[in-house]
């Protein structure tokens, strides 16, 4: 083991290394001591923790040493990315843009049409949301490849919670209303947590519980879908799944209308054999985007040929015409649902938040490039608050259409404005040619859309790498699929906190031995054949001392003892006279944890063991030093190393590693 190099190391972070003081045994083996960083004022303190928790990432880094004018600009492109990398573009660029635009739309369309159905709102809003927030992201958004409009999880989750709280047919005016409320509350959140740089609050969902949260969420959408594509006429207001089933197979012999039944089932086998065609052949993942568009198209010439509409086949009828109407008056801005709309729209958002984050990250990774996750937080917040003043839902990024508009060659956030001027050209001019369109094929396109929500793989490495983790997931799953979305995601954040709680209240705490012929400790776990030093036990804590788990620490190292003292009877070997901590994974210690400490030391000498400390970080020295506890064990049975601590209390021939 290189003492002197870990000695250098923790010099170099208490600050000045002529400055740092040293508490601990002066008869280590190389002569080095536990380093004590200078003090430092309360102000500096704060300081320090406000920009680790809140500026880590150095946002102000490129202001530094730069004139006002340029610091004026960096401003102004600090909140509209566009300025920055419009100076660049260039033909070449805008010919993929084009090209990833015009892919997309022909996905964003049928889908956006179906999604507003998830939302219960008319589908000219679901377009409408395709039109305008896409416009705001890109001029404000830091991802190349994210496409905006709405998205079925958020959709549905949306739907399902304005639904309990106002009846969409009985009161579709005020149904909207409060849409539009929840969307503003929604953008108000993201962009909150964006300003305030607080988008850490989002990594309270794990990965696992959002696998099983997007799956469940992803199942329910499915068999909502089943109105559509059966022709079933009366059905359940409930999302879960046995409600569902209920009404499925109590149409069956009635309601059920077999053309429907037949167009629904064809065009679903076309979308997933396109979609299946394109990832076995990633060059033709273009005959996946534009096969729902030519669903619509074809789908809608039948019908409209053959009058099925007359004999029991659903369309989508009527589709109001024109560009996005203002919306601003609608919002309740005061009265009861204000409040709720509140709460809609804050879960909404966040929701949302967390996959678009997710969604500009994983492309973000793949072309190499940075992305600011607070800045997505303040566009997605702008453009949902900007779109429930014009009529729009909640907008997120879709993983979907991304993953399209990375596979188009998309090189800029142009292809949004384009897939917007689509929109804005269909809402104009073409909606009245969607009258005879199949409720079957809207069905069909959103069942093959969320499909892909379904993580098979994922979920199968969760339950390989980490148990409790698959739980978490099972938990989400099984609250969507058999309660409701808003149950599911309380379950997820749920368990996901839980998780943290568990391993923060009850940490880890390893036997060490020594591995034959150096000075290097390890877990006897990990490795079998370390060997334990006689008369001595050594201890690991590998977490962090709060009072959350202060006392079970104590109270498992004394477990340890006994267990310990209790072998070494049975085997006739020499009692524990010294008990050393390894505490160099424990990054901090509050005042109830260094109280523990204390204890222990008391009930160590009771029981004729002398407490030992090896290795504490900086942060763990400088507190214990304030709380005296150095003075309490004596400045001689704190070490820099095991190996250091190990050569004092029990002397035997050591070997360097």
């Amino acid at each position: 083991m290189k003492n002197s190099s870990v000695s250098s190391e923790r010099e170099i972070d208490s600050g000045n290394a002529s400055q740092v003081h040293h508490i601990g045994n002066d008869n280590s083996s190389h002569g080095h001591k536990v380093g004590v960083p200078p003090r430092k004022n309360l102000v500096h303190d704060f300081s320090a923790t406000f920009k680790e928790v809140f500026l880590h990432d150095d946002p102000l880094y490129e202001f530094k040493d730069q004139p006002k004018r340029k610091k004026f600009l960096l401003g102004i492109q600090f909140f509209f990315p566009i300025v920055g990398w419009a100076r660049e573009y260039n033909f070449k660029k805008f010919q993929g843009d084009l090209i990833a635009g015009l892919t997309i739309a022909s996905l964003c369309i049928p889908q956006d049409i179906g999604y507003a159905k998830l939302a219960n709102v008319p589908p000219n809003y679901g377009l409408y949301t395709s039109f305008v927030p896409p416009l705001i992201y890109a001029a404000m958004g830091s991802s190349r490849d994210i496409a905006i409009g709405p998205v079925a999880v958020v959709s549905l989750l949306l739907g399902d919670s304005l639904k309990n709280e106002i009846n969409p047919k009985k009161h579709p005016n005020e149904y909207l209303r409060l849409a539009f409320t929840a969307t503003f509350f929604a953008g108000i959140t993201e962009a909150a947590l964006g300003l305030l740089r607080l988008g850490f609050i989002i990594d309270y969902l794990s990965h696992a519980a959002v696998v099983g949260f997007m799956a469940g969420a992803a199942i329910t959408i499915g068999l909502q879908q089943l109105k559509g594509l059966l022709g079933v006429k009366t059905f359940t207001t409930k999302t879960d799944i046995v409600h569902v089933m209920d009404s499925v197979w109590s149409n069956v012999h009635h309601g059920w209308n077999w053309e429907t039944v037949v167009i629904g089932l064809v065009f679903l086998a076309f979308l997933l054999t396109t979609k299946y065609i394109a990832s076995k052949n990633k060059k033709l993942f273009w005959v996946a985007a534009i096969a729902p568009m030519i669903s619509v198209v074809v789908s809608t010439l039948c019908v409209y040929l053959t009058r099925a509409d007359k004999k029991g086949v659903n369309i989508v009828r009527h589709i109001d015409k024109g560009i996005n109407p203002s919306s601003v008056h609608k919002i309740y801005w005061t009265g009861t649902y204000l409040a709720k709309g509140a709460r809609i729209g804050i879960i909404a958002g966040m929701v949302g938040l967390t996959e678009a984050v997710a969604i500009g990250r994983t492309f973000a990774t793949l072309k190499d490039y940075p992305i600011d996750g607070n800045k997505e937080m303040l566009a997605l917040g702008v453009m949902n608050i900007v779109g429930s003043m014009t009529s729009c839902i909640v907008a997120t990024g879709s993983f979907s259409r991304s993953a399209v508009n990375y596979m188009a060659g998309c090189n800029t956030a142009v292809s949004n404005i384009v897939m917007s001027m689509v929109v804005l050209l269909t809402v104009e001019v073409i909606t009245p040619l969607f009258k005879y369109t199949p409720n079957a094929v809207i069905a069909a396109i959103i069942i093959s859309a969320v499909a892909g929500l379904i993580d098979v793989k994922a979920a199968y490495q969760i339950w390989k790498v980490d148990k409790l983790d698959f739980l978490s997931l099972l938990g989400a799953f099984f609250g969507v699929v058999f309660k409701s979305v808003e149950i599911g995601l309380l379950i997820a954040v749920a368990l996901s906190v839980a998780k943290i709680l568990l391993q923060v209240t009850r940490p880890r705490i390893a036997l060490l031995g020594n591995l034959s012929g150096t000075t290097i400790y390890r877990n006897v776990e990990q490795y079998p054949n370390a060997s334990k030093v006689p008369g001595v036990l050594i201890l690991r804590v590998d977490s962090a001392i709060y009072f959350s788990n202060a006392n079970y620490i104590k109270e498992r190292i004394l477990r340890w003892l006994r267990d310990e003292r209790d072998l070494i009877r049975e085997k006739g070997l020499p009692d524990i006279e010294y008990l050393i901590i390894e505490m160099s994974p424990v990054t901090d210690i509050d005042t109830t944890g260094i109280h523990s400490l204390e204890e222990l030391h008391k009930i160590s000498i009771k029981r004729e063991v002398q407490l030992v400390i090896a290795n504490p970080g900086p942060l763990v020295t400088e507190k214990l030093r304030a709380a005296k506890f150095a003075e309490l064990i004596g400045h001689e049975h704190i070490f820099l190393t095991v190996a250091d601590a190990v050569a004092a209390c029990a002397p035997r021939p050591q070997q360097d590693a």
